[in-house]
This record gives structure tokens, sequence and C-alpha cells, in this order.
């Protein structure tokens, strides 16, 4: 008796809208590799004025340091006073949504899309992020598809989040289980 095994010939995105035109994504592919992808430290500004270009909604006051990778601006918005540090990733096939002063730390990645590992086919599932205000995601954290990040929340260093983090709640681990409560001293 034989069981069923993946064949990844039969793989289709077909249905999968990327939401340009191939000639805007192209540019965009040209811009981000010309002013994101380097490590020249060229001013926020800079990039903001590319990614509000390709159809990013971005606040005031944000700041985009290098090598950031921006899959499909045109599927993000950014609040006002976020940080987004060296080498973050947002893989947004499905919107990503950042609320003000969110802090995503050097290479955290926010991934939106996976696949149907039950499908022999591998199906394509995406989901939107939301990262609500104040929350910080630190270096090297992987937030996955569907992931609500709620208000005020800590995902630690290197952790994994696949569920959604409640506000003012410290996540750590793989995956990211809450370890204690956010106090804001003021």
């Amino acid at each position: 008796m034989s069981s069923p095994s993946v064949d990844l010939s039969r793989f289709s995105n077909a249905g999968f809208d990327r939401g340009a035109s191939r000639l805007k994504e192209t540019l965009w592919v040209l811009v981000r590799c010309l002013f994101f992808a380097p490590t020249v430290p060229l001013p926020s500004a800079f990039r903001i004025f590319w990614l509000r270009v390709f159809g990013a909604k971005i606040g005031r006051g944000v700041v985009i340091r290098a090598g950031v990778n921006i899959h499909f601006p045109w599927r993000l918005e950014v609040g006002d006073y976020v940080w987004i540090g060296e080498e973050c990733w947002l893989l947004n096939l499905a919107p990503i949504m950042i609320g003000n002063h969110v802090c995503l730390s050097q290479r955290a990645f926010l991934c939106t899309g996976s696949h149907n590992y039950q499908s022999p086919t591998f199906d394509l599932i995406l989901k939107p992020i939301q990262v609500e205000a104040g929350a910080w995601i630190a270096a090297n954290a992987w937030i996955g598809p569907g992931v609500q990040v709620g208000t005020h929340a800590v995902l630690a260093g290197g952790s994994v989040a696949t569920v959604n983090l409640k506000p003012f709640t410290i996540y750590r681990g793989n995956p990211a289980v809450a370890i204690k409560e956010r106090v804001i001293r003021g």
C-alpha cells in the first residue's frame, strides 16, 4: 500500500494575486536592490519616499535601516514613529499592518505566507499580520501568517510566534510562550 506523497511538479500559484502589474513589481525589485538591500546608510526619508511611490502607507517619524527586504510595498501599512532595523524581512504576500511606536529589531522576519503540508501540491496559504501599537519584535524573531501581535507585546530575540500574542505580555521561545507581563514605568 503506497501512501500519498508531495509532488511539487503539480504546485501552482496561478490563483495568487500579486497586487500589482509585472512591470511595477519588476521596477520595485530594481529599486529594492539599489536602495534597500545595500548596507549603505541612506537616510530613512529616501527609503520612505520609494515605499510610498510603490503604494506603501507610511506614517510620520519612521526609521528604516539598511538591508530591509520588503516584498510588496503596496501591501504594507506602517504607523507613526516605527523603527525597522537592519536586515528585517517583511514577506508580505498578504498585508502587513504595523501600528504606531512599534520597534522591529534587526533581522526580525514577518512572514505572511506558508504552505499546506497536508496537500500533495503544497498549496500556498496566505494570512495577514498585524503588529499593534507599542509592540517590540526583538532581533531575529519570527512571526508567522495570521498572527496578531497585541498592543505593547514583546517577542524576545530569536523567538517564533505562530499564534496571537496578548497585549502587554512578554513572549519567549520556540514556540513563543508568555513569560510575564510587560509593565511600562513612566
